[in-house]
């Protein structure tokens, strides 16, 4: 099955994020774990969809994550560019994180237009690298392909292909064996 890009959206709301509420409101009771007390001025761990949720009705100022600041997205960005294997990533959804963040609540992060760019250079890299990966396991005819540090998104992007790949190489490879159906019929 194929995830959707939102569905893999979806999961990303269920991270938790920092928020600084403007309102009093106890512990709240949710199936998923308890949250709160929520008081004026005191962070809060609440998961995205609410931290959304209460930024559109201006109850709270969203506290972008540590790893969302320009000079750790450079040193991410030159990393990724630098290694050959997929570095690392600071969260499974950074770049649905990013998105979410930064069209939801641009005015809480800043340098936000830096951030959009870095985060973008990130992916487009990663992305590249993938590509150069599909290129090498489909030129090598490889069996297995080990994809460390990707994220849900990233593999969301080349399933398809890898799944038609690797079932048109076990075709071929059927075929070439000896004793395979195909095999037989080229002896006579």
């Amino acid at each position: 099955m194929v995830m959707d890009p939102s569905e893999v959206e979806f999961l990303a709301e269920k991270e938790m994020v920092k928020i600084i509420p403007n309102f009093s409101l106890g512990k709240v009771f949710l199936i998923g774990g308890d949250l709160g007390p929520f008081n004026p001025g005191l962070p809060v761990d609440v998961p995205l969809w609410l931290a959304l949720n209460l930024k559109q009705r201006q109850r709270c100022t969203i506290v972008p994550p540590a790893w969302l600041d320009v000079e750790k997205l450079e040193e991410m960005r030159d990393l990724e560019r630098r290694e050959d294997a997929f570095t690392p990533v600071p969260s499974p959804y950074y770049m649905e994180l990013t998105k979410l963040l930064l069209n939801h609540a641009s005015d809480n992060i800043p340098k936000a237009d830096e951030i959009r760019t870095l985060v973008k250079d990130i992916w487009d890299t990663r992305v590249a690298k993938l590509r150069l990966s599909a290129d090498s396991f489909i030129s090598q005819m490889e069996a297995h392909a080990k994809l460390d540090n990707l994220t849900l998104m990233e593999i969301n992007t080349i399933r398809t292909f890898f799944l038609d790949s690797l079932n048109c190489m076990y075709k071929l490879r059927s075929n070439l064996q000896p004793g395979s159906s195909q095999a037989q019929f080229k002896d006579y």
